[in-house]
């Protein structure tokens, strides 16, 4: 399919590596937004191209824990409603039916509901029997479901061909059978793509390859966290029960989902297809993939293995007990990708400029995923947080192919799984310690992971520590926690406690020009005296949130950055100046830092050191080089437990040296080891927030209560016109700190707050205030409702549990212990 060439070209020359349903949908949001010169390449057929589209089921359930992922397929509902190919819909919404069959399953069905109530999906609770009225098949084992009437079934060719016609029409140009050889990188940036059939020149590259985009981005010295496994579906033979008097209609008749079984179930007619994640892991080799029309089936089509589906086929007999009477009539074990994270590779490459990915992306998220890849390229922003997605949250040993492939795995065996938000995640670990591992094992501390970093969330040595006022908690909301975090947080108010703070990640950004770069992209005024640390903001263009930083002062030209992780880093280095005024280098493997926080952190840090940690020689949100016995340090005075305190970081090799130091001078006065679970709940207590947890690109800093971190007076930084627009005008919503009635009524993020029985906001993240005896929220509420004092009440597991918006910090408000 093509379109003669706009006699008057104009804009960026795109290409597209995939015809598959994802390429198509970016080349017709890419014309939308007036790229015309785009063309799609693919080496198979259009539109049946031999990728993973070619065989997706296509299932849309919009609910997911992730608020973005369900952004995404509520867009694609969207689109694909109104989307028609030779005047036949390419999308049935017939809804759909989740099912549970034991007590553990129907409360997550509950937990699913309160997803959906969150990010705004209708959805609704079924009993038993008004799930066998819309599946009659089902068996009495069924205790209830959930009701999502909005989802669908989409074509993915039908749907693919469809909006190649959109964009063909808008002057894109589609190729079959041009297969990819390489791609031509020069100086760092993407000049064009080579196929069998000649070179296509380029300003952007994007690959929408599916499960080949590893070999893709090999061309372009691009790693691509992907992992292509088989994934089993067949179909039944006909069964009278689907077409007997009285029976719902197939487009009357929900997509049904048996999660606890890794079982779903849709309606071809009168048959049924079954698909499976049950079986285990099955990785394909890119080498064994066939090229398009040169093997018996589609290359994304392996042969169907009878063993592996067996045991799926028995559940779906127990769901289905008529099913009994019939058998496989076919089936396939159909290619899809998976990413470490489960989530799509999303954004361009921090290696080559140009070159974009829309990977990892299933038919369920397809139109809303290349919208923002579409918008992100044409327009500088994806028009919604796309953090979890970005491609470059992934570095270091995380894009290893062992890493990668042992992850996909896990992502393969948990897309139906109950997963707890707070359980650690599985190997390969540990992968990145610091240089206080050792330590922390001999403390018992139990850990988790996060970055690829192990890090303590408690430990057992302090299991006899006190902990007056810290109830027994419901058995969802107490796995991966213990109360001993909360005596570690009550150890940090009333003592000292020292935390691993080496994960935090460390930024050395340096040269004549490192003053103007920090200043043009952060709001709070980089420009002060070496030794000062300033809280600040990195935003887009439209004032959004995409980072929060400490940035202190070293030198004249000089600068530590504390920032959360790979995407920071990243822009950092993505926007400095091409002239080489500013060398931006992440220090946090080759160091070390360690936070000694609370009211005895003086006591336990000024015997060990000749320099002046006193309040006036060492005072809040400064910093200074300093030595702690006889390991040198950069010492900060900041603390995100809202004590008294310092960071303390130093290189690797002296990292166990000034742990035991610190260790043993802090015994006689009652230091504690303390985890990342006590300081959850100290940062909440003292309403701190973090950045991709509470506040994203799609809030302001005004609306998440930092408006005290923008300073619209300095020099010009990104963001700066949309925030001083935003300044003037009332947010019409607020991130608002709530407290819980009931001490032992635990939540823990992405759960509704409900206003006069309706969802009105989210929590965003929640602990336990150990210091306050409760737990305590961050939640975002119309404006109206974040009023201190206003009660709401948040759904949990389909209870409510009644809350009231808080006022400031519920601990030291007026900041006397933090700068004492």
């Amino acid at each position: 399919m093509s379109a003669p060439p706009d006699p008057t070209p104009s804009g960026p020359r795109v290409v597209v590596i995939g015809a598959g349903i994802v390429g198509c949908a970016l080349a017709d949001e890419l014309t939308r937004r007036g790229l015309a010169r785009v063309t799609v390449l693919d080496q198979g057929p259009l539109f049946a191209t031999g990728g993973s589209s070619s065989h997706a089921p296509g299932l849309v359930f919009q609910t997911s824990p992730s608020a973005t992922m369900t952004a995404f397929a509520a867009a694609t509902v969207r689109k694909y409603r109104g989307l028609t190919l030779d005047g036949r819909p390419c999308f049935r919404p017939v809804g759909g039916l989740e099912v549970a069959t034991t007590p553990e399953r129907a409360a997550d069905l509950r937990r699913r509901h309160g997803w959906a109530l969150s990010w705004g999906v209708r959805a609704d609770l079924l009993s038993a029997e008004e799930c066998r009225t819309r599946w009659p098949m089902l068996s009495d084992a069924v205790l209830g479901g959930l009701a999502t009437p909005d989802d669908g079934l989409a074509d993915a060719v039908r749907a693919a061909a469809a909006q190649a016609r959109d964009a063909a029409a808008r002057g894109a140009v589609f190729r079959a059978h041009h297969t990819v050889t390489g791609v031509d990188v020069r100086g760092g940036r993407v000049r064009g793509v080579r196929t069998d059939q000649g070179d296509v020149p380029a300003d952007a590259v994007v690959c929408a390859a599916g499960f080949w985009g590893p070999r893709i981005g090999a061309m372009a010295g691009v790693p691509v966290p992907l992992l292509p496994l088989a994934h089993q579906y067949a179909t039944t033979d006909p069964l009278p029960e689907l077409t007997r008097p009285g029976a719902p209609g197939p487009d009357a008749q929900p997509m049904l989902r048996h999660q606890h079984a890794a079982l779903y179930v849709r309606r071809h007619g009168d048959r049924l297809g079954i698909g499976s994640y049950a079986h285990r892991p099955m990785p394909v080799d890119l080498a064994d993939v066939a090229a398009p029309g040169t093997g018996p089936a589609m290359p994304s089509v392996r042969p169907f293995t009878p063993a592996d589906y067996a045991p799926s086929w028995r559940d779906a007999v127990d769901l289905l007990p008529a099913l009994a009477a019939s058998r496989v009539a076919d089936g396939i074990n159909g290619v899809f990708s998976f990413t470490p994270d489960g989530l799509p590779l999303l954004g361009e490459s921090r290696e080559v400029r140009g070159f974009w990915l829309a990977e990892a992306v299933w038919v369920t998220h397809s139109a809303g995923a290349a919208r923002a890849v579409a918008a992100w390229l044409a327009e500088g922003r994806p028009g919604i947080d796309v953090r979890e997605c970005d491609v470059r949250r992934f570095d270091g040993a995380r894009l290893s192919p062992a890493y990668v492939e042992e992850r996909g795995r896990r992502s393969f065996t948990e897309v139906y799984s109950v997963v707890h938000p707070a359980r650690p995640p599985g190997g390969p670990r540990p992968l990145r310690t610091s240089p206080f591992h050792a330590r922390h094992r001999e403390l018992g501390a139990h850990f988790t992971e996060a970055g690829g970093w192990e890090r303590p969330l408690w430990f057992a040595a302090n299991a006899g520590l006190p902990r007056p006022g810290v109830p027994e908690r419901d058995p969802w909301s107490a796995r991966h926690w213990s109360p001993v975090a909360a005596a570690e947080a009550r150890a940090t108010r009333e003592r000292v406690a020292l935390y691993d703070m080496t994960p935090l990640t460390r930024i050395e950004v340096a040269g004549p020009g490192a003053l103007a770069h920090l200043e043009r992209l952060t709001t709070n005024r980089a420009d002060r005296p070496p030794g000062t640390v300033v809280y600040t903001l990195m935003c887009d263009d439209t004032g959004g949130v995409l980072a929060d930083l400490t940035v202190t002062r070293l030198g004249p030209d000089l600068f530590q950055v504390g920032a959360t992780g790979p995407l920071d880093l990243d822009r950092l280095i993505r926007l400095a100046p091409d002239d080489g005024s500013v060398r931006v280098r992440d220090t946090t493997p080759g160091t070390a830092c360690v936070a000694v926080w609370g009211p005895r952190a003086r006591d336990l840090v000024q015997p060990l050191s000749r320099d002046d940690f006193s309040n006036a020689g060492f005072p809040y949100l400064t910093a200074r080089r300093a030595h702690v016995g006889a390991v040198p340090v950069t010492a900060l005075r900041v603390s995100y437990a809202g004590e008294l305190g310092w960071e303390l970081c130093t290189t690797a090799d002296l990292g166990a040296a000034l742990w035991d130091t610190l260790w043993e001078a802090g015994r006689p006065l009652g230091a504690v080891a303390a985890g990342r679970a006590a300081l959850d709940g100290l940062r909440l207590e003292k309403g701190y927030r973090a950045a991709g947890t509470d506040m994203t690109a799609d809030h302001d800093p005004y609306e998440a209560g930092l408006g005290f971190a923008v300073r619209l007076g300095k020099g010009p930084f990104i963001g700066r016109d949309a925030l001083r627009r935003r300044a003037a005008a009332a947010p019409a919503r607020r991130l608002a700190t709530l407290t819980l009635d009931d001490p032992s009524r635990m939540v823990l993020g992405g759960e509704p707050v409900m206003i006069d029985g309706a969802a009105a906001g989210h929590v965003t993240s929640a602990a336990f205030g150990a210091t306050i005896g409760r737990p305590v929220a961050h939640a975002w509420l119309p404006a109206a409702a974040a009023a201190p004092g206003t009660r709401v009440s948040i759904a949990y597991f389909g209870a409510d549990l009644a809350a009231t918006v808080a006022a400031g910090p519920l601990v030291d408000p007026d900041g006397t212990r933090l700068r004492g």
